[in-house]
């Protein structure tokens, strides 16, 4: 993989290509399917645009984009999944065209409020990768109404689960990630950051056609990882279209990310803080990637003492899994032939396994309306036929700045024992955007315990932190990530211990 005796190297791709290989997995991962992207991106930079596609005003949407959704609604809906325990709401499954020409059509799973679901707001998620679905991660790993027993035949009740407090609608975007597909193979090599934002937005505007009881609701956007790009990227197209319209075509009121890649230099400089002060990696080495590490965007190419730097912090950290830095790994690919006991709140690391086996199940996939076309490959949890990743903003800052200009709630959170995209990525990201303090940092907390940390900065931009989490937060503090969304849809500052939550 490394070449030796090489005095100038690309110091980025060598170090991404080192970080790939952290967990023993039959499939692919959200957090292996980022290093992908930005190995990629730093190996080819000539062919990789990575300049922003928001910064010209352009017309994003016409009516021909609006297709007949007579009757889908109905047509969608669930009536019982494969061993599926009793439920109290109700939950749909189903296609939405995005672009008929083509025969692009993206795949949603929709679970209702269990209570007052005419009244409580709509909640979409977004998975990162870029090319991993939000129904392997969001719906059936952190924050969806169930989770898959290691038999990969059954589920249990998520009692922390976020259609508590939402409707909470997951999309598997773009068309190759999951069930979502497209008749034109040539979309699954021109994908990218601007198509993903256009379809997403496409997609929401003809759901909302086809669940109109939705139009008008409140409406928030969630995501994790590189997801950190897709949401304020659809924000920013929602807020274009309503301006295009002058009329509120979708009643955007926030947005929420975590763990999320926003700012491609500190995103690699926070990591290598990071690793050493959680006690990954020597002070050597740790002086060697700051003396001679140039991180900058414009930098192609670093010396021999930073490339000895990086491969001395890659020994130290290759068998751990630096997403959760305390967790344990999977050494297994398969499913157990008995369900094993399970709870939300003691997370399996061999999840993907039992979810990959369950939604490759014929049953299940009718139960869920899916795989309609019957697609020439397994339901995978990240893409294997996503071939290319064409634009990706090397920052998303100006996002969030404009998010905040127009009023919208904007959260952003960190599981603190995520390496990947660490706390100390997200907070120096966040400085770039020169912003002061509103709120000081304090503790919160959740039945007494502390949850976390946070602070609100001038122009209400909330920044928190997740105590005891990956990068996947939900998935190892459920608790604390119900708490977490709850505070947020309210529009209410995190508990500060002055009173139960």
């Amino acid at each position: 993989m490394i070449q030796k005796g090489l005095i100038f190297v690309n110091f980025h791709l060598i170090l991404l290509l080192s970080l790939s290989c952290f967990v023993v997995d039959g499939h692919g991962k959200q957090t292996d399917k980022l290093q992908s992207l930005l190995t990629e991106k730093l190996q080819n930079r000539a062919r990789f645009n990575t300049e922003p596609f928001y910064d010209q005003e352009t017309e994003i949407f016409n009516e021909a984009q609006v297709y007949p959704q007579e009757g889908l609604k109905e047509e969608d809906k669930i009536e019982m999944l494969p061993g599926q325990p009793s439920i109290n709401f109700d939950q749909y499954g189903g296609y939405v065209t995005v672009d008929k020409s083509a025969g692009r059509a993206l795949y949603y799973y929709f679970a209702e409020a269990v209570n007052k679901k005419d009244t409580k707001p709509l909640l979409l998620w977004l998975n990162g990768g870029p090319g991993c679905s939000s129904i392997a991660y969001g719906a059936m790993e952190e924050h969806g109404p169930f989770r898959v027993y290691s038999d990969g035949k059954s589920l249990y009740r998520n009692p922390y689960a976020w259609n508590r407090v939402a409707n909470v609608l997951y999309l598997e975007s773009p068309a190759g990630v999951g069930f979502s597909y497209s008749n034109t193979t040539s979309d699954y090599a021109n994908s990218g950051d601007r198509r993903t934002a256009m379809d997403n937005y496409v997609f929401l505007v003809n759901w909302l056609t086809r669940f109109p009881e939705f139009k008008t609701r409140e409406f928030y956007i969630s995501g994790e990882s590189y997801a950190g790009h897709y949401v304020p990227q659809l924000a920013h197209l929602i807020l274009q279209g309503n301006r295009i319209a002058n009329r509120t075509i979708i009643n955007l009121k926030g947005i929420i990310i975590g763990n999320a890649v926003i700012n491609d230099e500190t995103d690699q400089i926070g990591m290598y803080e990071y690793f050493w002060t959680h006690a990954l990696i020597s002070d050597e080495t740790n002086y060697f990637i700051k003396k001679y590490c140039d991180f900058s965007p414009a930098a192609t190419t670093e010396s021999s003492l930073c490339l000895k730097g990086a491969n001395e912090a890659n020994t130290d950290i290759n068998s751990i899994n630096i997403y959760n830095i305390y967790a344990p790994l999977c050494f297994s690919n398969n499913v157990t032939v008995q369900p094993k006991k399970a709870s939300v709140m003691n997370f399996d690391p061999c999840s993907d396994n039992y979810v990959y086996a369950y939604l490759n199940r014929p049953d299940v996939q009718k139960a869920l309306h899916a795989n309609v076309t019957k697609l020439d490959h397994d339901w995978e949890p990240c893409s294997d036929v996503i071939n290319a990743w064409n634009d990706s903003p090397s920052t998303i800052l100006p996002l969030l700045r404009e998010a905040m200009n127009n009023g919208l709630r904007v959260w952003v959170f960190s599981g603190d024992i995520d390496a990947r995209v660490p706390v100390t990525s997200t907070r120096s990201s966040l400085n770039k955007l020169e912003l002061s303090v509103k709120k000081s940092w304090y503790p919160w907390f959740v039945k007494n315990e502390v949850g976390g940390y946070t602070f609100v900065y001038k122009g209400d931009i909330t920044f928190a932190t997740v105590r005891g989490s990956g990068h996947e937060v939900p998935s190892y503090q459920p608790e604390r990530a119900l708490t977490l969304i709850q505070y947020f849809l309210s529009g209410k500052r995190l508990p500060d211990g002055s009173s139960t939550s």
